[in-house]
């Protein structure tokens, strides 16, 4: 009995089925060499933004993320936590002020950073990762030493302005993540330092944080979500977003950046000046932006390059 007697499709019948999987075999095989290039590599990414917030874009991060370490990569999470701080700050009646465009930090305003951080913003984004598999440990600057720093005392108008408990990162020790990244674990990472000169923590800069951690632990990329698409050409004339730029046209750039932009990409400067290969600004308001950018040809958002190419490095699109 032959295979179509039997209600089986022989040769003829296969050739002819149209393959309704196909785009997905075509969209993995364009993820090959991305694979192959980003394999065995940390990859760093700042969690902030919109994506904090919106349930689902919480979901999809964490899935990306997990995709990541599944793929073969090392992704190390960073992450503040600005609405929730003041959620929980206006819950407790003390006012959230701004000074040179970082929060002002008292200490009962430093209890509730730390709380909300390691105790909130921390343990939720763990617990999503963590539907996937063994996989997440959480973990704050704090923890054997790994964000060291002393108070950061800005200038304003030629004058040393007072605002509190935040901190310049001075030291840091990567040991406990290169352990757990051994471990086959996925580090989350709370944006508060142990202090170098007395008994305090410090809440320092989430972008400011990623940067340093991603440059001390050699990694391929930084990731830093926004709630904008990339950095933008001539904003607010025209949202033309500027998918790629070196260190130089950078630093030329910097004056000219919105407040909230500036610690964004001054990480980025500070990372790639400091051995990372790559680093990009993503809108996080788009679901899985991370593997469209990391792992397809075009990519999206801004990526910042070393003014010499890296060997291998290939100009525009998602490297």
């Amino acid at each position: 009995m032959s295979d179509e007697k039997a209600g089986q499709p022989g040769t003829s019948g296969g050739t002819a089925r149209k393959h309704t999987a196909l785009p997905k075999a075509q969209i993995l095989i364009e993820a090959l060499p991305w694979l192959t290039r980003h394999n065995g590599k940390i990859v760093v990414i700042k969690f902030g933004g919109n994506a904090m917030i919106d349930e689902d874009l919480k979901a999809a991060f964490a899935q990306d993320v997990v995709f990541l370490r599944q793929a073969g990569l090392k992704p190390v999470v960073v992450h503040g936590g600005g609405p929730q701080i003041n959620a929980q700050l206006d819950k407790q009646g003390l006012v959230s002020e701004f000074k040179a465009g970082l929060r002002v930090t008292t200490p009962e305003a430093m209890d509730v950073v730390r709380m909300v951080l390691a105790g909130q913003v921390q343990r939720e984004l763990v617990g999503l990762l963590n539907q996937h598999g063994p996989l997440a440990v959480g973990m704050t600057g704090e923890d054997a030493h790994t964000i060291t720093a002393t108070k950061h005392s800005p200038q304003v108008g030629g004058e040393t302005i007072d605002i509190g408990r935040v901190g310049e990162i001075t030291a840091i020790d990567t040991g406990a993540i290169e352990a757990l990244l051994s471990d086959g674990r996925i580090p989350v990472i709370s944006s508060i330092a142990r202090s170098a000169d007395d008994h305090h923590v410090y809440n320092v800069n989430a972008d400011t944080a990623a940067a340093a951690l991603a440059a001390s632990l050699g990694a391929e990329t930084l990731m830093v979500l926004t709630d904008v698409e990339g950095l933008y050409a001539d904003w607010p004339h025209s949202d033309e977003v500027i998918s790629r730029l070196t260190v130089s046209e950078l630093e030329k750039l910097l004056p000219e950046l919105s407040s909230g932009m500036v610690p964004k990409m001054e990480g980025c400067l500070h990372a790639v000046r400091n051995g990372v290969n790559t680093a990009r600004v993503l809108d996080g308001r788009v679901q899985h932006s991370i593997l469209l950018e990391i792992f397809t040809d075009s990519g999206i958002g801004t990526m910042v390059v070393p003014d010499d190419p890296q060997p291998g490095q290939q100009p525009g699109g998602a490297e």
